[in-house]
């Protein structure tokens, strides 16, 4: 049987909706459940997401194009379907861009048997009978009637299915749009869309340097400040003990003399919104990825008042904060000396002395840990840390118990729980020549599960507080915790905070003055007498 261009993207259009669509299928099935009364309706938004399918085949093909461009839709679909079915994430530009930053290893935790035979089965073999398919087409002409032809057909059928079933429609759009999210490919395409003119057609800003008129002002009685910074990975809140969780997933900070901050919300529910974000002043609500790539943030602002300022990285990489200060790499055994099935977080503590002794004046560092990255935790700690068992030994996380996901997770806790006490120890060795602090934050939470999803980076506005409720704790050296503002700060520790005190946080831990510091928003003084 011989095909026009036309029919053909009739007959993918019905293969995406029956067969890589399972998860828009099951959103809308909790949403409107399957009836006799509700058939219709139903029948009519696999109708409608046909059309559109079609609409949107005609529009990216031509004679040229046809094969490659759907062999190309039907892999990525099997890919993306994989992963909706799977894990419930969303396809949308923030993932694109999680995608793309992501490195090979953490890519490497996502390949499973289930993926390959997703891409096999709904990739791989329909585009092979794609690529085999006998296609005729005509002249340029007929092409363009055809194109014409199938876009108006398409419309008409769409909206007579809008206006017979409207009293469903209404709901449908106007209480659930999040279902639109669910739908592929037209989905991940508008979203790969949104991503390429964000990042590369937008009208580009001017680089903005923020802060030109830092500098750092220091009373007469404090010393040589030394703080470090950790970025945790996916650490969710009511995972900590210090936050009242059952497990003992934090021993060794509930000895110590800390500020556990037990209220903390993330400013996104990916690493590569999130990390940039915290760093920069723009703040959630104002937060654009292009706009915070082409302005100074904190750490910048910082280091131009004349503090040294190092970053180290355990995971994918900063995300453009630190593309203007020193960075070591410590994801390989070439700096990272404490590397077994991968290298340790612990390790970014190694040679840091020697850094420490090298410098002249203050110093703020970075590490930036690799934490709880999922979907494989078993592979986030040392075997002797394997506390609470069996634990998922698997990336396939749906194939384990809630039980066994849980406990794989929580012994990445009590690893982030030895390496923070581990970097405080550190600093307390430095206490004779500085004044020491700790900030941790994790970038974002984790869903374990619950309520069907898995890892994180869903909208903001659906997230769930797994993935956005997060980890935080702050730790003062000696000299420093008996002071008004630490005091004020672990009295209030319970209240609301969020990644935007973090910008103004830091530059007063550091001592910096400068316009763009709002002293209300800075921990250390917001709402404290």
């Amino acid at each position: 049987m011989v095909f026009s261009r036309l029919g053909f993207s009739v007959v993918l259009a019905l293969f995406f909706v029956l067969f890589d669509n399972l998860t828009f299928a099951t959103k809308v099935a909790s949403v409107y459940t399957p009836s006799w009364e509700n058939a219709p309706f139903l029948a009519s938004l696999a109708i409608i997401l046909a059309c559109v399918i079609v609409i949107v085949l005609l529009l990216l093909t031509n004679r040229y194009t046809f094969k490659p461009i759907a062999i190309l839709l039907l892999l990525l679909s099997s890919f993306t379907n994989y992963f909706m079915q799977t894990y419930r994430v969303i396809i949308d530009d923030t993932m694109i861009q999680n995608t793309l930053e992501t490195n090979v290893s953490e890519s490497f935790d996502l390949i499973t048997l289930p993926l390959l035979a997703y891409v096999f089965f709904l990739g791989i073999l329909p585009a092979l009978a794609v690529y085999y398919a006998p296609i005729r087409y005509g002249s340029f002409k007929k092409e363009l009637l055809d194109t014409l032809k199938g876009i108006f057909f398409s419309l008409v059928i769409g909206v007579v299915m809008l206006f017979s079933f409207s009293q469903y429609y209404t709901s449908f759009f106007r209480e659930n749009k999040p279902l639109r999210m669910y739908t592929n490919p037209t989905f991940y395409l508008f979203s790969t869309g949104k991503y390429v003119y964000d990042t590369f057609l937008k009208r580009k800003n001017i680089f903005q340097p923020l802060g030109r008129d830092a500098k750092q002002v220091k009373g007469a009685d404090e010393g040589r400040k030394l703080t470090i910074m950790v970025v945790g990975e996916a650490a969710r809140a009511n995972r900590f003990s210090l936050n009242g969780y059952e497990r003992q997933t934090n021993p060794l900070l509930a000895k110590e003399n800390i500020i556990n901050l037990s209220n903390v919300s993330s400013c996104g529910t990916s690493t590569a919104i999130s990390v940039p974000c915290m760093f920069s002043h723009l703040e959630r609500r104002n937060y654009s990825d292009a706009l915070a790539k082409n302005t100074e943030n904190v750490i910048d602002i910082i280091h131009r008042a004349g503090v040294s300022v190092l970053w180290r990285d355990n995971n994918s990489d900063s995300k453009g904060v630190a593309v203007r200060v020193p960075y070591e790499d410590f994801r390989s055994p070439k700096n990272n000396t404490l590397c077994d099935d991968e290298c340790r977080d612990v390790g970014m503590l190694v040679g840091l002395q020697e850094y420490i002794n090298a410098q002249k004046g203050d110093i703020l560092i970075v590490l930036h840990q690799m934490g709880n990255h999922g979907p494989a935790y078993y592979k986030r700690y040392p075997k002797e840390f394997e506390h609470f068992t069996p634990t998922c030994k698997t990336n396939q996380v749906e194939q384990c118990t809630p039980e066994e996901i849980g406990n794989a997770y929580d012994n990445a806790i009590v690893y982030t729980d030895y390496f923070l006490s581990k970097t405080i120890a550190f600093l307390k060795d430095n206490e004779a020549i500085f004044e020491t602090a700790l900030v941790y934050m994790a970038d974002h939470g984790e869903s374990l599960g619950e309520r069907g999803l898995y890892l994180h980076g869903i909208p903001y506005f659906m997230a769930p507080s797994e993935q956005t409720h997060v980890g935080a704790l702050m730790w003062f050296g000696k000299g420093l915790e008996t002071r008004t503002e630490i005091q004020a700060l672990r009295r209030n520790a319970t209240q609301a905070y969020s990644h935007d005190n973090l910008f103004h946080t830091l530059l007063g831990i550091m001592r910096i003055e400068t316009t763009v510091y709002d002293k209300k928003k800075d921990l250390l003084h917001k709402g404290n007498p």
